[in-house]
C-alpha cells in the first residue's frame, strides 16, 4: 500500500534531534521566540475570525467564506488573478458533477429498481431496517449522500408505519448510514475529493485513486451500520410513532362536483373505492366543520372532503370518484381533477422541507405559490399524523413533506429559491419517461473510466453528466437545480486560504508551535488526535471548512513527527466525515430530526458510541495501510 515519501526519521537523524533538545535544555542561553510578522498576523486573525463565522452564524457559511476570500484579496494575501481559482479546482467540478448525476438517477428511476426489493420484507421490521440502512450506505459511497437519504427516506416512513414501528427507529440509522458510506470512495463525500486535490497539490504522491478510501472506510462503514441497526432501540418511541397509517400519507382537499358520482354515496363508500387505503378525516359543507364524519353520512355537490392517504391512492380516488382537488391557497376554483395532474407540462413531486426553507412558519394561503413560482400546493404529511385542519389554516414546519403541483420549466427554480428537497418520486412524477438502465449504464461507464485511469474523476462525471443530459435523462435546469452551491461556493472561496497560509508562513509557525508536542507522541495517538479533533471541529462548522484548515497542519505536523503523509490526511478526512453527534453536524442529520421526532439529545446517545467506534477501528486501520 502507498505511504507518505517523507517516511519515519532515520534513527540516527532521530538521536541527533534528541542530542540537540538535550543540548537545549542544558545550555544556559535562552532560545529566542519566533516573532510572527505582518502577513502571519493578518491572516491569522482573519483566519480566526473566519472560524467564528463558521461556529457562530451570523451569516450562513457560504457567506462567511466569501467574506473571507475578499478580506485575503484587500489585505494583499491573495492577488486579484488568484482569488478565484479555487473554483477551478477539480476537486469542486467533481462535486457538482455527482451531484448533478444523483439527480439524474433519481429522476430516470434507477435506484427504483433497488428500492422494491425491500417490497418483499414486510413482517420483519429490523430486516427492513437493516436493509435500508445497508442500501443507503451503499448508494452513498457512488453518490450524494443527501441524494440518497431522500431516496430512502420515503421507503422507510411506509415500512414503519405499515409494521407498526417508531419510525424513529429507521430515519436516525438511515441518516448515519448515508453519512458513513461516504467514507468509501473517492467521489462519496466532499471531503474525500478536497483531501484528494490537497494530496496532489502538497505533496509528491498524487491524486487518490477510486478506492484507496475503502481499505479504513469500508471496515468502518460495514461495523457501523450493523452498529447503529443494532442500536436504533436505544431511540425508543417519538412523538407521533404510535399512530399506524401509511407513511406517504398525506392530508388534502377534495371537492365533488355537480356531475360526481359520489354524491349520495355514503362516506364509507367512498373509502371503500381506494380499498381502505383512504380516509375521509374531514368534512366542510359550508359553514359546518365536522371531523372524523360518521361513515353513514351522504356526500352532496359542493362538499369539501378532507382526504387522508398516500399520493398514489390520493390519485387513484380523484379518478375514480370524479372529484377535484381545491386549491391551498382558499381562491375557490376547482382544480380539474386528475387531468390537471397528467397534463404534459405539469407534474406532481414530493419534497421536504429543508431547514432554513422561505415556507418553514407560514400557512400556504400566505405563500401565494402558484403567482410567484407557478407550483401548487396539494398535500401535507407530518411525521405521519393526521393534520386535522385545513389546508389553508396548516403551519409548515422544517420536514414536513408536500405534494406540489409544478410547471416543468419551472420546477428547478421553484426548489431552489424554497429550499425543497425532491424525494424520491415513487410513480408521483406523471408523464416522466424512464431510462432506468440508460442513467445507470451512463454513471457505470464514468466509475469505470476513473477506476482504470481512462479520465480524472472530474472530467469523467461532467461527461456523464452531459450524456444524461444529451439523451434527455435530466434537463439542464434540473442539473443546475440539483447542486448544493452553498456548498460549491464554500469550497472555492475556502482553497486560496490554505494557499494564502502557506505562503505567508502561518502553517510553518503553526507547525513550529507544534512539532514538540507532536513529536513526543506516539504514531496512534497523533493519528487519532487528529480524527477527534476534525470530529468536534465539524460538529460546530461545515465539514468541508474543517478538512481545508487541518488537512494542511496535518501534513506539517507529520513531517515533524516523522510520520506518513497519507496517515494524516486520511486521519482528517475520516474524522471531518464522521459527524454523528448533534443534528447539525451533517444535512443528513438536520433533514430527519423533525420526520422522526427527535430531540437534541437523542443524536449523542446513538452517536457517540459509533464515533467512538469509528476511532477505535479507523486509527489502527490508518497505521496498517498507510503508516
Amino acid at each position: 500500500m502507498p505511504g507518505g515519501p517523507g517516511g519515519r526519521v532515520p534513527p540516527r537523524a532521530a538521536g541527533g534531534q534528541a542530542t540537540l533538545r538535550l543540548a537545549v535544555r542544558l545550555c544556559p542561553s535562552r532560545r529566542p521566540e519566533p516573532r510572527m510578522t505582518s502577513d502571519q498576523m493578518i491572516v491569522s486573525a482573519l483566519t480566526l475570525l473566519a472560524l467564528a463565522g463558521f461556529v457562530l452564524q451570523p451569516v450562513r457559511y457560504d457567506a462567511v467564506a466569501l467574506l473571507l476570500l475578499l478580506a485575503l484579496v484587500l489585505t494583499g494575501q491573495v492577488g486579484p488573478q488568484e482569488a478565484f481559482l479555487g473554483f477551478a479546482e477539480p476537486a469542486v467540478t467533481t462535486v457538482i458533477a455527482v451531484l448533478a448525476i444523483s439527480r439524474g438517477l433519481q429522476l430516470a428511476g434507477t435506484v427504483d429498481l433497488l428500492l422494491r426489493r425491500l417490497g418483499g420484507m414486510r413482517g420483519r421490521p429490523r430486516l427492513q431496517v437493516a436493509a435500508q440502512t445497508g442500501l443507503c450506505a451503499g448508494l452513498s459511497a457512488f453518490m450524494n449522500n443527501v441524494g440518497a437519504l431522500a431516496l430512502f427516506m420515503p421507503v422507510a416512513l411506509r415500512n414503519a408505519y405499515r409494521e407498526g414501528y417508531a419510525p424513529s427507529r429507521a430515519l436516525m440509522p438511515l441518516a448515519f448510514g448515508s453519512v458513513l458510506g461516504g467514507l468509501v470512495t473517492l467521489i462519496g463525500t466532499p471531503p474525500n475529493l478536497i483531501i484528494s486535490a490537497i494530496r496532489q497539490e502538497r505533496t509528491e504522491l498524487g491524486a487518490y485513486a477510486l478506492f484507496d478510501f475503502a481499505w479504513v472506510g469500508l471496515p468502518i462503514a460495514v461495523l457501523g451500520v450493523a452498529y447503529v441497526v443494532l442500536a436504533s432501540r436505544l431511540l425508543g418511541d417519538k412523538r407521533g410513532a404510535r399512530q399506524e397509517v401509511d407513511a406517504g400519507d398525506y392530508v388534502a382537499e377534495a371537492r365533488l362536483g355537480e356531475k360526481s358520482p359520489a354524491i349520495g354515496v355514503p362516506l364509507r363508500a367512498l373509502e371503500s373505492m381506494a380499498e381502505g387505503d383512504v380516509t375521509v378525516v374531514g368534512l366542510f359543507r359550508g359553514p359546518n366543520r365536522t371531523l372524523a364524519p360518521p361513515g353513514e353520512a351522504r356526500l352532496r355537490a359542493g362538499d369539501v372532503l378532507l382526504l387522508e392517504g398516500s399520493a398514489d391512492a390520493l390519485r387513484d380516488l380523484v379518478e375514480l370518484a370524479g372529484l377535484s382537488l381545491t386549491e391551498a391557497g382558499g381562491e375557490g376554483k376547482a382544480r380539474g381533477g386528475l387531468t390537471a395532474l397528467v397534463a404534459e407540462e405539469l407534474e406532481a413531486v414530493e419534497a421536504i422541507l429543508r431547514p432554513g426553507s422561505p415556507l418553514i412558519g407560514r400557512s400556504p394561503a400566505a405563500l401565494r405559490l402558484r403567482s410567484q413560482y407557478g407550483i401548487n400546493l396539494l398535500a401535507v404529511s407530518r411525521q405521519g399524523r393526521r393534520v386535522a385542519d385545513r389546508m389553508n389554516q396548516i403551519v409548515l414546519r422544517s420536514g414536513d413533506v408536500v405534494l406540489l403541483q409544478a410547471r416543468r420549466e419551472k420546477r428547478a427554480e421553484a426548489f431552489q429559491a424554497l429550499s425543497l428537497l425532491p424525494l424520491a418520486e415513487r410513480s408521483v412524477a406523471l408523464g416522466r419517461p424512464q431510462h432506468a438502465w440508460l442513467a445507470g449504464g451512463l454513471f457505470l461507464a464514468g466509475i469505470l473510466a476513473v477506476l482504470f485511469e481512462l479520465a480524472p474523476a472530474h472530467i469523467a462525471f461532467t461527461g456523464v453528466v452531459a450524456a444524461m443530459i444529451v439523451a434527455r435523462v435530466m434537463k439542464p435546469d434540473e442539473a443546475y437545480a440539483a447542486v448544493d452551491w452553498p456548498v460549491v461556493m464554500l469550497l472555492g472561496a475556502l482553497f486560496p486560504l490554505g494557499e494564502a497560509m502557506e505562503r505567508s508562513g502561518t502553517i510553518a509557525l503553526l507547525v513550529e508551535g507544534l512539532a514538540g508536542p507532536a513529536g513526543a507522541l506516539p504514531g496512534w495517538a497523533l493519528v487519532g488526535g487528529l480524527m477527534l479533533a476534525c470530529m468536534l471541529l465539524s460538529e460546530v462548522m461545515a465539514n468541508n471548512a474543517t478538512v481545508l484548515l487541518m488537512a494542511p497542519l496535518a501534513l506539517g505536523l507529520a513531517e515533524a513527527a516523522g510520520l506518513s503523509q497519507d496517515a494524516v490526511l486520511m486521519a482528517v478526512c475520516i474524522g471531518t466525515s464522521c459527524t454523528f453527534l448533534s443534528p447539525i453536524g451533517h444535512q443528513s442529520n438536520t433533514l430527519v430530526m423533525e420526520p422522526g421526532g427527535y430531540r437534541f439529545q437523542d443524536y449523542p446517545r446513538l452517536g457517540t458510541p459509533l464515533a467512538l467506534l469509528c476511532l477505535a477501528v479507523g486509527t489502527p486501520l490508518i497505521l496498517v495501510f498507510w503508516g
